[in-house]
């Protein structure tokens, strides 16, 4: 069956990003804004257009730099914060001392905050800590060594603000780690259970048999059969502790964190599947089948999956209950859920066997029988009287095995 690679891509600080491009842009228009409402106050308003025909060119040109981390590099970052400092300190050949000591915006205004977020988004708190002391320093420069205290109010806000929002990207970074690695190890134990699955329905079982022929039948076919058991045993405690499968590829990409799984998707069309004909050829001489007249219409992951349980369901009770017992299947169509149910007139099981089978690495029932109703978000119920038989309640709702149905088809 072919496999096909699933991508998943997380990303907090994306949403920073484009949050940034527009913060520049609407900057820009209130430093301009401020110029233009006190224009005729401004000593030389050359330098002043001069500078802001620099910025609304730098700021809508950069535009597509400032869209991700990949594309903010440090080079532009560079020039992004020299074209603020810059700017803050054109302030003094644009404005009248009088005007810098009455507190007059510098030329760039809140814009220059836009130029040390990006720095804090791109590399953490310390590259914001970086840029924001340089800010701090060509304010305190511009205001000659005497700041008001509306520049030390600014210089504060911007420093602190830079900060947090940096350690918050880092953290979000970390968390984004976190939880592709979290999800990585989920894809790899569905895997690893689905090949638990497999190998439980088709080698483990042989051997299982082989074990018990060839002590039957004793001279060489004995020490085959001893074999096999040791076989058998080595590989439940593989399959029980130890397929895991190599880490999927986990990155902090620029874009965000990236987790790649492998999925196995379904063959044919996709389209609903009557559970009736795959469970027909079951029934025998000692398998009893009891089915509804319509058709029993399920999606065909949860239909072939239905049936794998039911199918290692009377493996149980052929190895567990003798070749002699009798089974019964019952077939019913709920309304919003399809309900199978096995039984069989064994011996039962023990009370507190299942969970002693499991901890022994045998996973039939829990693997091969809940495993795949609990991945159909399904249950399986199994019901034993010792002396009385076994009962195994397979229960599959149509909604949840309808969407896997869709979803493997994209």
């Amino acid at each position: 069956m072919a496999r096909r690679e699933r991508v998943m891509r997380m990303s907090v600080e994306q949403p920073l990003w484009r949050a940034l491009a527009g913060y520049r842009v609407l900057t820009m228009v209130y430093a301009i804004g401020l110029f233009v409402s006190a224009h005729d106050q401004v000593a030389r308003p050359w330098v002043a257009l001069g500078y802001f025909a620099v910025l609304v060119v730098w700021t809508l040109a950069t535009l597509p730099r400032v869209a991700n981390a990949a594309s903010c590099t440090r080079p532009f970052l560079a020039v992004d914060l020299s074209v603020a400092v810059v700017g803050i300190l054109l302030t003094r050949v644009a404005e009248s001392p009088e005007r810098i000591d009455a507190g007059a915006p510098t030329l760039p205004s809140i814009w220059t905050a836009g130029a040390v977020l990006a720095f804090a988004i791109k590399g953490g708190w310390r590259w914001a800590a970086f840029a924001s002391t340089l800010v701090a320093v060509a304010n305190l420069a511009e205001r000659s060594g005497v700041p008001t205290r509306d520049t030390i109010h600014m210089v504060l806000l911007v420093w602190i603000a830079s900060i947090a929002i940096g350690y918050v990207v880092e953290v979000a970074r970390a968390s984004e780690r976190t939880l592709a690695r979290a999800l990585e190890i989920e894809a790899a134990t569905r895997e690893r259970e689905r090949l638990a699955r497999d190998i439980h329905d088709s080698v483990l079982q042989v051997l299982a048999m082989v074990q018990r022929r060839g002590a039957v039948i004793g001279g060489e076919a004995a020490e085959l059969g001893r074999m096999a058991g040791e076989q058998e045993v080595a590989l439940r405690t593989l399959v029980s502790g130890g397929l895991v499968p190599v880490s999927r590829v986990s990155e902090d990409a620029a874009d965000g964190a990236l987790v790649r799984a492998v999925e196995v998707p379904d063959d044919g069309d996709g389209g609903p599947v009557d559970l009736r004909a795959l469970l027909a050829p079951y029934a025998g001489a000692r398998v009893s089948l009891a089915e509804p007249g319509a058709p029993v219409r399920l999606a065909p992951d949860a239909a072939r999956e239905l049936t794998a349980a039911v199918a290692a369901a009377l493996d149980n009770v052929r190895t567990h209950a003798g070749e002699g017992a009798r089974a019964w299947i019952l077939v019913e169509d709920e309304p919003g859920e399809v309900v199978v149910t096995v039984r069989d007139d064994g011996p039962g099981i023990p009370e507190g066997r299942l969970a002693e089978a499991e901890g022994e690495g045998r996973l039939g029932v829990a693997l091969s029988i809940r495993g795949r109703l609990r991945d159909l978000g399904g249950t399986a119920e199994v019901i034993s009287v010792p002396g009385q038989g076994t009962e195994v309640e397979l229960k599959v709702p149509k909604a949840g095995s309808a969407s896997r149905g869709k979803a493997g088809q994209r």
